[in-house]
């Protein structure tokens, strides 16, 4: 073994004097004293506060446009794989029933367009005659979820003929 020059001693004891000082670095910013090694500091930016409200002011307003639905019925006008005849028919809804609302879906392959927010499949019966003129495939009543409140107030105009 090597004995330890007064040089080794130098450079050990400064080492333990870097390390030991380590330790007790970790100190409050605010000058409060030590922190506590269970406590952790957050510096937050106050605009996440505003971020916070707007997000809970949409969800609001998204939750309320969810409860607007209900059960009810619509018209199947007709489903195809072509999505001209599909938009022709949605046109054709428009042009002769301006009151009721149309719905264009695509289902791979399918397109889909539905008519009418009806809460009474009588309401839905009398739209359903009225409409098998314009639409020799047939026109067929279907369950749905429909829009109870979908402009201004109250039920959609189709709801009362």
């Amino acid at each position: 073994m090597l004995p330890f020059t007064p040089f080794m001693k130098f450079i050990a004891s400064s080492i333990l004097l870097l390390v030991s000082t380590g330790i007790f670095a970790q100190t409050d910013t605010t000058g409060k004293g030590i922190v506590d090694s269970n406590s952790v500091i957050v510096h937050k930016d106050p605009r996440l506060d505003l971020l916070v409200k707007k997000q809970a002011a949409i969800n609001e307003v998204t939750s309320l446009d969810s409860r607007r639905t209900d059960k009810g019925f619509r018209l199947m006008i007709i489903s195809t794989t072509s999505r001209d005849e599909a938009i022709a028919a949605k046109t054709k809804v428009y042009t002769y029933f301006p009151e009721l609302k149309a719905y264009l879906w695509y289902q791979s392959p399918y397109f889909r367009v539905k008519a009418g927010n009806f809460k009474d499949r009588k309401d839905a019966e009398s739209y359903q005659r009225r409409m098998n003129t314009y639409f020799p495939r047939g026109v067929f009543i279907m369950k749905d979820i429909i829009e109870v409140k979908p402009g201004k107030g109250g039920l959609d105009d189709d709801i009362n003929p």
